[in-house]
């Protein structure tokens, strides 16, 4: 009896629990994740104050900078973003002030993790 209890707690609760620690959705901030789908008006992004593109990647290539991400807006204003899976602060100078296509967040980031865009959408924690 307390075999099968045990049974069914993993299966019930610690299966679906690793399962959803190795799901990498589209929106997890994760490089090249959703990079391919947006690289249209990916490539239209201008960085804030400078005007070079936000985008350093290619369509086809492995380094997709910009890609979907899940964020929220603090009650101090200040963005959060999750990039490559950990949520990090968004400076103000990477903000665009305008609506992605699909209204969800996006970031372009670099490798080091240097925020070079950011577009808000609708918080998705």
């Amino acid at each position: 009896m307390l075999a099968r209890s045990l049974l069914f707690f993993c299966v019930t609760l610690l299966l679906p629990l690793s399962i959803a620690a190795q799901d990498h959705s589209p929106i997890d901030g994760q490089r090249n994740h959703g990079h391919a789908e947006n690289h249209d008006w990916y490539k239209e992004l201008k960085q804030p104050g400078t005007g070079y593109s936000c985008c350093n990647g290619t369509f086809n290539g492995i380094d997709g900078d910009c890609r979907p991400t899940r964020a929220y807006q603090a009650e101090d204003g200040a963005w959060r973003a999750m990039i490559d899976g950990r949520w990090q602060p968004v400076p103000p100078r990477a903000v665009l002030q305008r609506l992605a296509p699909d209204g969800n967040s996006h970031i372009c980031a670099g490798k080091s993790g240097m925020i070079y865009c950011f577009i808000g959408g609708s918080p998705k924690i």
